[in-house]
């Protein structure tokens, strides 16, 4: 089954995501797969991938980190496995803001497809992704196009996903 997690940040859908993936390896006696897409670039991303790997500690997974090219994920793992993509948020943001400074635009529609893409081959994969959609502040246009860009790639998920599920606050909210 393919679950799309959407939520604030630091809410809790990692840790949810992570005990839907560990149940659904479980019924299928599959291998389990965390996808880490969050490529650091500070202390403090540094911290936050140490506290998500303590967190995972023992549950099983198989790590690959793949901040770029999902679908190059399947070469490294058995595609019947259950896969735990945490996060779509920092997948376009690696695919969007290139290391040299530049920004390709056209990297939400490419990536958007490369979801797709995945969950079809896989269909058991949990994506979470953060909710950055507010309205009432004023963005520059490459945040603007970046928020743009993960709505597409949200919808598109949510599309071929057989459940979506929205967590606030701890609180979990199932639709389809």
């Amino acid at each position: 089954m393919n679950l799309f997690i959407s939520g604030g940040c630091k809410n809790g859908k990692s840790f949810f995501a992570q005990e839907e993936a560990k149940k659904q390896a479980e019924e299928k006696g599959v291998p389990l797969y965390y996808l880490a897409t969050m490529i650091p670039a500070d202390d403090e991303d540094r911290a936050r991938i140490k506290r998500h790997l303590a967190e995972r500690d023992g549950w099983g997974f198989t790590t690959i980190e793949q901040g770029r090219n999902i679908c190059g994920a399947l070469e490294k793992a058995d595609p019947e496995g259950v896969f735990l993509l945490d996060s779509v948020t920092a997948l376009l943001s690696n695919e969007m803001f290139l290391p040299s400074g530049e920004a390709e635009l056209e990297a939400p529609a490419r990536v958007c497809e490369e979801l797709r893409t995945f969950a079809r081959r896989t269909g058991s994969t949990v994506f979470v992704s953060d909710f950055i959609y507010s309205d009432a502040l004023r963005y520059d246009s490459l945040t603007e196009a970046y928020r743009k860009g993960l709505a597409l790639c949200d919808r598109a998920l949510a599309q071929v996903c057989d459940q979506v599920v929205e967590v606030c606050y701890g609180n979990r909210y199932f639709f389809k």
